[in-house]
């Protein structure tokens, strides 16, 4: 095989977390109730547009998550087939050029030049001070100054030809699909669409969907020529760090979640339902947690962990494994530091649902307390959960480019914000100031974080029964 398959923790806590979502879809798709909340949240012009922005960053993620040793070469067919120690991704794959071509150290963005001088020695020994050609960045150009302008903006009009050639084949194939099923023509159904007739925003989606493909071949055309964020202090292409710090984003919040939900959703009810001596020791319990610095939690966890890898160092085998172990690692400590909120809310909603006629009549029945929670209680504090869920998604991914800025964050050779963000405190104080690292975390973290939060607010108005019942 060209390749052999590795699978890191956070890699199949990612798949778990894909296939319980799944699952979810299509219980949701059977119990009308579920699907009331999410077809108004479907109906929500801002809340598909950054569902659509959304799904394009979990796409990179996954790729991301698919990683593997690949094969060497071979030097006769008789020789049998050896793998590399390093570990890549498929993402790692397909952007090849980006994760290859390393320069020297810095260089602006689009640059042709190395971002400060060296001493050159010419042909006929004398040595000037001046500004190198890159090794990839416009080397295609033979007259830098004169060509690069005309050259991106080729570069952009192509990538934005091909942006509109796949969006448009895509959301024909779409289109048809819905005219299938609605027993239309092609022709009607996409008159529909365009005047916005439809239930669900589909031109508002088309129009967001199209956006986002002709940003993404407008960046892959002047990515294969230049260094569109620029490259860092050793070489490495920013925009290539950006992207591969996707998936580190999107584990801190999705991995987070999936930790901190059990102990949420499970001490929360039945602190409200049982009340009494149980509710006594949850408050206590959550109490006592809550009132301990976070951050120094978190650097007790991370400190115990460096330890442990350091007397067990045998039992990783790469970088790659143990950067992945300490991103679960921190997952899990901020899964353990922030389930508190979401308990107190529970209980409080536990505490009234308990009141409620039906609760009563089914202990009046004598249907035993676990029925009652599984069957009645949890159904009811889900939208709760729902809307907590996407809520603190984009906190947790701040907290990650925090924490990994004051070094208790991720491992520093796994791509994050946070590292891009902690290495660029050097580059600012620099002379002439190196921006683009910082600009480039910035950009992406808002992209992501910013689409949580307005997908998040659309989710809040779909679960949230009093929202939902004024309209």
């Amino acid at each position: 095989m060209p390749f052999d398959y590795v699978l890191l923790k956070t890699d199949a806590l990612l798949y778990v977390l894909l296939i319980f979502t799944g699952f979810y879809v299509v219980y949701a798709r059977q119990k009308e109730h579920l699907c009331i909340p999410w077809r108004q949240v479907a109906r929500n012009k801002l809340g598909m547009m950054s569902a659509v922005i959304l799904s394009f960053f979990l796409s990179i993620a996954i790729l991301d998550s698919i990683h593997f040793h690949p094969a060497l070469e071979r030097t006769s067919d008789d020789v049998e087939i050896q793998y590399s120690t390093e570990i890549i991704s498929l993402f790692d794959v397909i952007v090849e050029p980006l994760r290859t071509r390393v320069e020297k150290t810095y260089s602006a963005p689009f640059a042709t030049h190395a971002y400060s001088k060296e001493t050159i020695e010419q042909a006929n020994g004398e040595t000037r001070r001046e500004y190198p050609r890159l090794v990839y960045g416009g080397s295609h150009l033979e007259n830098p100054e004169t060509e690069r302008t005309v050259d991106i903006i080729k570069s952009s009009i192509v990538g934005l030809i091909k942006g509109l050639i796949a969006s448009a084949l895509i959301i024909s194939l779409l289109i048809f699909r819905q005219s299938k099923q609605a027993k239309i023509s092609f022709k009607e159904r996409l008159r529909i669409v365009l005047q916005a007739k439809t239930e669900v925003p589909w031109q508002v989606i088309f129009v967001t969907f199209c956006s986002m493909m002709i940003l993404v071949f407008v960046s892959a055309e002047l990515s294969l020529k230049y260094h569109i964020f620029g490259t860092d202090k050793v070489g490495m292409d920013v925009f290539y760090q950006s992207l591969k710090s996707i998936r580190t984003g999107l584990l801190i919040g999705t991995l987070t979640t999936l930790v901190m939900l059990p102990f949420a959703l499970i001490l929360g009810v039945m602190a409200g339902y049982f009340r009494g001596w149980v509710d006594d020791v949850i408050q206590y319990l959550y109490t006592t947690l809550s009132s301990i610095p976070g951050v120094l939690l978190i650097a007790a966890a991370a400190l115990m962990l460096e330890i442990y890898m350091a007397k067990h160092a045998a039992e990783f085998t790469s970088l790659a494994a143990r950067a992945d172990l300490r991103l679960l690692f921190l997952c899990m400590i901020l899964g353990i530091t922030s389930w508190t909120g979401l308990c107190r809310l529970l209980r409080g909603e536990a505490l009234k649902l308990r009141e409620i006629d039906y609760i009563e009549a089914s202990k009046a029945f004598g249907v035993s307390h676990m029925t009652i929670i599984f069957r009645h209680m949890l159904p009811n504090v889900m939208h709760i959960v729902m809307i907590s869920v996407v809520i603190d998604f984009s906190g947790l991914v701040l907290a990650e480019a925090v924490l990994t800025y004051i070094n208790i964050g991720v491992d520093p050779s796994m791509e994050s914000w946070g590292n891009m963000i902690n290495s660029a405190r050097l580059e600012l104080a620099r002379e002439p100031v190196v921006w683009w690292s910082l600009a480039a975390a910035f950009i992406f973290m808002l992209g992501l974080v910013l689409s949580a939060n307005l997908f998040s607010d659309a989710v809040r108005d779909a679960f949230d029964p009093r929202l939902s019942g004024s309209k």
